[in-house]
């Protein structure tokens, strides 16, 4: 499972991919299926800065993402040269990707989508939108 939410913790799109997939894989998915639109306006809203953990770390990651306008917050990992990125890392940002992994913690706590019990990814990606409509629904209220 793969989620983008937005800085306050409100989940905006998810991606499946299969468990023996690469979480890199599916970014470019993840981001181009997912439109955020303004209030009152038929603009697409694009991120700022994507943070993502050390599985995301990849040299065309941080071109694509740089090439699309977003900053990406991604840290090195320990067996790579930190100096020979051209995206610097920002440490101070990177705390806040905490915020995802809150939202992923609040959908481990719905029984269903921690034991997985939809086994078809259909299924399973139907309860996981059902969780977001509840998510906003607690926080419209």
């Amino acid at each position: 499972m793969h989620l983008l939410c937005d800085s306050h913790g409100h989940p905006l799109h998810a991606v499946l991919s299969r468990g023996q997939a690469h979480a890199s894989s599916c970014l470019h998915e993840l981001l181009e299926t997912c439109e955020v639109r303004g209030d009152d306006s038929d603009e697409i809203i694009t991120p700022i800065f994507l943070a993502g953990d050390k599985g995301y770390r990849a040299e065309w990651i941080d071109e694509y993402l740089v090439e699309t306008g977003i900053l990406p917050i991604i840290p090195s990992k320990s067996n790579e040269d930190r100096d020979a990125r051209f995206v610097e890392f920002d440490k101070d940002t990177y705390r806040r990707r905490n915020i995802v992994e809150r939202v992923i913690g609040w959908l481990n706590e719905c029984r269903r989508i921690l034991t997985r019990f939809e086994k078809r990814a259909r299924n399973f990606l139907g309860m996981l939108k059902w969780a977001f409509i509840q998510w906003y629904l607690k926080t419209m209220s």
